[in-house]
């Protein structure tokens, strides 16, 4: 049966897809030759439309476009992968495509995942393995991981899985103290066999607990600290309606995927006479964490989190007063699971408010004048836990039109056993070690700023020799260079000259006659760490450089290509800037890759403080003034005595989470 627009309440084309769309599509694939009793549903997801058509409906000068879905589908007990295009509206099958595993796999399964141990458990060498060192099977949880590409005869076109392992000792102790370090199974999931055992020079597993959630491990509870009431008594300050969201001059739309998580849509800011596009689409479309050990039995520890494990499956449902305080909206996060049945992850995506200190703030010598006002912030969320790892992913929108995008790293350090010396890895714990790695971001950014004639200045700060025109050496000036073509639109960051990149409107001005602009503002942070001639570095390009520009193709959608599980590398950025595209004046994505490089701490274990990384969008020349001028002063109960409210206005509540 075909869904018309009488039973649906969709009105964005770029609407998250919701259970009665997910139902529509599993009895659409169920019902067709593609599907088996043994197949699963690897990945459904928006297969989002051209931006121009999506355009051309909103502004009414084009047709809805059609609502499609994108679905992967993989046969357990074959491998046999295809990747479909779904009409929801048409309930039909589109076009097919048959993976053959060169360009990569399907995503990771969680039944994948969940198999592996029993896999590995029936296979005599690792029995025999654990045996010799003194450990009973059945006290060993196995963490299957993925296997990334190191051209391995017995691995071309099947499915790999490489599997370290941990001790258990009882079912509240976590394993992750105790590392089983040189033993790794490479698992062929499809076939149930173990096509190669590393069972290099056993290293003694590490015997003290990490069992944070112990009281006396945790020790006595801090008392002496004072509850902190966050209250907003007239209620928070946006308005939602759907998926769409105003709140001060701001309206955007909110989304979500099963692959990328939570998506921003169609930021745009009213500056007092119209409502202006900024960025059309944002989403943290890879991540990679790329680890330094190269032991025989941790090579090839790689993992991408989005790509090859789908990390928006794993989002949690956020609680009041624990993960998000104040005034709370919450959004469900909706998708397939392996079976395609819609799955509703309930509070899956925390909007809240929270005050931001002093926004702007002036006690002039001259007039007696003496104004401050208070800067907030809107915050949109999302968590997500990823093995042993926990991220949060939150955008800040903010009263004088900056935007930010930070990522928070919290969770349990992936662990190994310490040998004396080691030139890879921390000792965390007594004989326990924590490999040095890092975790790297890439961030898509559909710009959009005033339009869709965008281009890129890279702005670097230049240091002026004494010369006649400077002749006591304190001048200094700036550089600018355009990015014209995608061919030298691959960009490292350069803290020494304070480099940013402005993403400019070439048709529209401001009131100086000036390009209308954002400009991106990067962490000084390394890229991949990797040799330049390592697979990884290969399969992770986007990691190599800071900025990647290209211009806007509604097919490339990951830095790292569709199929990053087992993908042989130059898949992603390499392949979509081969074709050296101009992206000077034209419709252009912005990737951006940030993160830390992390040398663990012993204040790291046994659970992670949060450590944070972020960028910012910040306007440049997009407004003519000030755009927070018009904020008004707060009426807090005891205001500044020079600030008493004669400037009138509603009060802004001091609030925060």
């Amino acid at each position: 049966m075909t869904l018309t627009e009488s039973n649906r309440t969709i009105t964005s084309p770029l609407a998250s897809l919701t259970p009665a769309d997910i139902e529509q599509v599993r009895d659409v694939v169920t019902a067709s030759e593609l599907f088996t009793s043994t197949s699963r549903f690897a990945y459904i997801g928006l297969e989002e439309p051209h931006k121009r058509e999506v355009l051309a409906y909103l502004e009414g000068s084009g047709p809805r476009p059609d609502r499609q879905a994108r679905v992967m589908l993989l046969d357990m007990a074959t491998g046999h992968s295809t990747d479909s295009i779904v009409s929801i509206d048409g309930a039909e099958i589109i076009s097919t495509v048959v993976l053959d595993g060169s360009n990569g796999q399907l995503p990771v399964l969680i039944q994948e995942f969940d198999e592996v141990g029993p896999i590995v458990a029936s296979d005599q060498r690792w029995v025999d393995a654990l045996t010799a060192r003194g450990i009973a099977v059945d006290s060993v949880v196995c963490v299957p991981l993925s296997a990334g590409f190191y051209d391995l005869p017995e691995e071309e076109g099947r499915r790999i899985l490489r599997v370290l392992a941990f001790q258990q000792n009882y079912p509240e102790d976590h394993p992750w103290a105790h590392p089983v370090d040189g033993l790794c199974a490479y698992v062929d999931v499809a076939a149930r066999t173990v096509t190669r055992l590393i069972d290099s020079a056993p290293l003694p597993v590490p015997v003290e607990g990490g069992n944070f959630d112990d009281p006396a491990l945790q020790g006595a509870p801090l008392t002496v600290l004072k509850p902190i009431s966050i209250t907003q008594p007239e209620g928070p300050s946006f308005v939602v309606d759907g998926e769409s969201v105003t709140w001060g001059n701001w309206s955007f739309d909110v989304g979500f995927d099963p692959r990328e998580g939570l998506i921003m849509r169609q930021l745009s800011f009213f500056d007092g006479v119209e409502q202006r596009p900024i960025m059309y689409r944002g989403s943290i479309a890879e991540m990679v964490v790329p680890y330094g050990d190269p032991s025989p039995v941790r090579f090839w520890q790689n993992y991408f989190d989005t790509g090859e494990y789908l990390f928006g499956r794993f989002t949690n449902s956020l609680e009041l007063g624990c993960d998000c305080v104040g005034e709370i909206h919450y959004f469900d996060a909706v998708l397939a699971d392996e079976l395609g049945n819609p799955q509703t992850i309930k509070n899956g995506i925390c909007m809240h408010e929270e005050d931001f200190g002093t926004l702007w703030k002036h006690s002039d010598m001259f007039t007696g004048s003496s104004e401050v006002r208070r800067q907030r912030r809107l915050v949109i969320s999302f968590f997500t836990t990823v093995g042993n790892y926990d991220y949060g992913f939150y955008w800040y929108l903010y009263l004088d039109g900056t935007i930010e995008c930070e990522a928070k790293l919290t969770g349990i350090l992936f662990t190994s056993s310490y040998v004396d010396g080691s030139l890879y890895a921390s000792e965390v714990a007594p004989g326990l070690g924590a490999p040095y790695h890092q975790h790297l971001f890439s961030a898509r950014l559909d710009m959009m700023v005033d339009g869709v004639s965008n281009a890129v200045d890279e702005v670097d700060a230049v240091r002026l020799p004494v010369s006649a025109e400077n002749p006591y050496g304190g001048a200094f000036t700036n550089s600018v260079t355009r990015l014209s073509s995608e061919s030298d639109a691959g960009r490292v960051a350069d803290a020494s000259v304070g480099r940013a990149w402005h993403i400019v409107n070439t048709e529209k001005t401001n009131r100086l006659g000036r390009p209308t602009g954002y400009v991106l503002m990067p962490e000084q942070a390394p890229t991949l760490l990797a040799d330049p001639s390592s697979s990884i570095a290969s399969r992770a390009a986007f990691t190599t450089k800071q900025l990647w520009v290209t211009q806007y193709d509604t097919a490339e959608r990951y830095p790292a290509g569709d199929f990053v599980h087992q993908n042989p590398g130059g898949d992603g950025l390499p392949r979509y800037m081969a074709a050296d595209r101009s992206v000077d004046g034209e419709d252009i994505v912005l990737w951006h890759t940030f993160g830390p490089t992390h040398f663990p701490r012993i204040e790291d274990w046994p659970v992670m403080p949060t450590d944070y990384a972020k960028f910012t969008l910040k306007p440049y020349g997009f407004f003519d003034r000030n755009p927070a001028l018009n904020v008004p002063p707060s009426e807090l109960k005891h205001a500044c005595s020079h600030d008493s409210g004669a400037h009138g206005g509603h009060g802004d509540h001091h609030h925060g989470a």
